[in-house]
């Protein structure tokens, strides 16, 4: 369990581990822990965001933090697949042509143009935030993950070969899968207490993510792969930010 939990945190962070060997039996649980990491971003986001409020800084700046603690965090591998996502489909092609460009090296104009966009989104976001919910929204990191996982788990895979199909392969699929999704139940409930209205907020919009993220992993390229694990992850991210930011404007 241990070697599963340093396995999680090496592959979905740049926080330092020491190195264990990524056999079978030690990636059966890995999946379990990468709500972990999650937890991780967000207490560093609740406590950067406090240290910018105690310290004065402005909000603008403390925006910027938000956006790009994360990515320093989890060394952008979920941007990494975001980027790749884009590009796949930005280009209308075929679902084959689709898969063939999310294994390209090579960065295409519209993933350029729709990572500054995010980006910007997401400053823009934080810019506007109201920080009474910043609790919820740090804890929807963990969320956010869990689902992540869950579909790696669950959906059908788009091919053989990958991040997805090697976590899927040797994780224990069955247990994972309740697992994860036990986790998510108790999650919902902690969230709900942390702020009824928020917590209800973040929980309709990642289900509705989730929803579109199944049906984009089978309509458009026939299952899952880790790069549209990482798709949905930075997506929700956003979507709950937003959502949170305009409830908290009307309400």
């Amino acid at each position: 369990m241990l070697q599963a939990l340093v396995i999680a945190f090496a592959m979905y962070s740049k926080i330092p581990m020491p190195p264990v060997a990524w056999n079978e039996k030690n990636m059966k649980y890995t999946l379990c822990y990468f709500p972990l990491v999650g937890a991780v971003i967000g207490l560093l986001s609740y406590l950067g965001a406090s240290l910018c409020q105690w310290s004065h800084m402005h909000t603008f700046f403390t925006a910027v933090c938000l956006t790009l603690l994360p990515i320093f965090v989890t060394g952008g591998i979920h941007m990494d697949g975001f980027i790749d996502t884009v590009d796949a489909l930005s280009s209308q092609a075929s679902r084959e042509k689709k898969l063939e460009i999310l294994k390209d090296a090579h960065v295409g104009a519209f993933a350029i143009i729709f990572a500054v966009a995010y980006f910007l989104a997401y400053v823009a976001v934080f810019t506007e935030f109201s920080w009474e919910a910043l609790p919820v929204f740090a804890f929807a990191f963990i969320m956010i993950r869990t689902l992540s996982g869950l579909s790696v788990v669950c959906f059908p895979l788009a091919k053989n070969t990958g991040l997805a199909a090697t976590f899927q392969d040797r994780a224990h699929k069955k247990r994972v899968a309740w697992i994860l999704l036990l986790l998510f139940v108790l999650e919902l409930a902690l969230v709900l207490c942390l702020d009824w209205l928020y917590g209800l907020v973040t929980v309709g919009v990642l289900l509705l993510m989730f929803g579109y993220h199944d049906w984009l992993c089978r309509k458009k390229f026939g299952g899952i792969t880790g790069d549209l694990a990482g798709y949905f992850l930075q997506m929700s991210e956003l979507a709950v930010a937003f959502a949170l930011m305009v409830v908290a404007k009307v309400s």
